[in-house]
């Protein structure tokens, strides 16, 4: 190697990169010493920034573009190093290339349910996923807030902390958005937006912007969902004694498609079989709704029994029937003074309307008798 070969190898000409990955944040341009060739030719391409370190200080910042290296393109570190306009020698600094494109399809998710009042349910638990993108808006403000002197930052470096900030913000937005459960997933779009403007202050700060941010699922706990299906269903299914014979129905194909099973599946179908015909028996053709049962016939009448009061003296007691045979012998007259279980005192029994009647089998006496 000639002593020009040397020195040519010896300083840099040229200062790009071109990133081969999607996920690298800032990456440093690795030279032995730090050597760089007065007047050496700088690339900086669309969706990138080159940030110049000089002996520990932040210098210039270069949006896209080529640039030769001098002093009137250089001006912070021609004023930190106080060169003239006769410059010519190389110089060391350390350079970082910051991507400032979008880095998508970012997970965020609550680690733990988020407590919250709905108007309608009462206390329940909330739990939300979604994706968001960010982009570098001030790079030196990246390089001295998070990178310092990390060669080659990731994404995956920032958005731990970044999932974090979100979560806390989404966990006070969705507590205080005064919505019903039922209706968060109509408004996924507006509470991104909330979300996304109570995070976006505090990613300022690390020189950071977030472009776009999404609530893919609010979702409550298993149990619940399950309490909502079963509520869901019984809106759905409508007649439960259309419902139980379908249900009866599909038991029935689901036996006899067991395998090896033929006799069971026979003798639960018939079972079930037997019960839908009980059913049905009892609805009435074609579903209809069952009629309402026959009234009961009303109980027997009471069967009173009589005493009799003659002469100072009570005889009996007596049925009625026999009370009738009386009357036929004339040993019960109209006068004859009667008594039985709840009635009021004696009474003639001409009196009695239950006795009354006997005495119109045989006529009256006749007058004057």
């Amino acid at each position: 190697m000639g002593i020009f070969d040397f020195l040519s190898g010896e300083f840099i000409d040229v200062i790009h990169w071109t990133d081969n990955t999607r996920d690298t944040m800032v990456w440093r341009f690795e030279r032995e010493g730090h050597a760089i060739k007065y007047g050496a030719k700088l690339t900086v391409r669309e969706g990138q920034a080159a940030v110049f370190v000089h002996e520990g200080q932040l210098a210039d910042v270069f949006t896209p573009g080529l640039y030769m290296l001098e002093t009137n393109n250089m001006p912070v570190m021609t004023t930190l190093q106080h060169w003239d306009h006769g410059f010519r020698s190389p110089f060391k600094s350390e350079v970082y290339f910051v991507a400032t494109r979008r880095f998508t399809d970012l997970k965020w998710g609550t680690k733990n349910p988020i407590m919250c009042r709905d108007p309608e349910f009462g206390p329940v638990r909330l739990r939300a996923y979604g994706t968001y993108t960010i982009r570098i808006s001030n790079p030196s403000l990246f390089m001295t807030e998070i990178v310092g002197t990390d060669g080659e930052f990731t994404a995956d470096e920032i958005t731990y902390q970044i999932r974090n900030i979100i979560v806390t913000k989404a966990s006070a937005a969705l507590a205080g958005s005064n919505l019903p459960v039922l209706d968060m997933a109509a408004n996924t779009g507006d509470l991104g937006k909330l979300i996304a403007a109570q995070v976006s202050p505090q990613l300022a700060e690390y020189g950071l912007e977030m472009p776009e941010f999404y609530v893919e699922n609010i979702s409550l706990p298993a149990a619940v969902e399950d309490a909502l299906d079963k509520r869901t269903s019984m809106g759905i299914v409508g007649d439960l004694g259309r419902y139980t014979q379908f249900s009866a129905a599909e038991a029935m194909s689901k036996a006899a498609e067991q395998p090896g099973g033929g006799g069971m599946g026979a003798g639960i179908g018939a079972g079930l079989g037997m019960a839908m015909g009980s059913q049905m028996a009892r609805q009435g053709p074609w579903g209809a709704a069952p009629q309402a049962p026959a009234a009961p016939p009303p109980p027997p009448p009471v069967e009173h029994v009589w005493h009799i009061a003659e002469n100072g003296e009570t005889h009996g007691p007596y049925s009625k029937a026999r009370l009738g045979r009386m009357v036929t012998e004339n040993k019960l007259g109209r006068d004859t003074h009667v008594w039985t279980a709840g009635q009021d005192g004696w009474k003639r029994a001409e009196d009695v309307a239950e006795l009354a009647q006997l005495f119109t089998v045989m006529p009256p006496p006749p007058p004057g008798s």
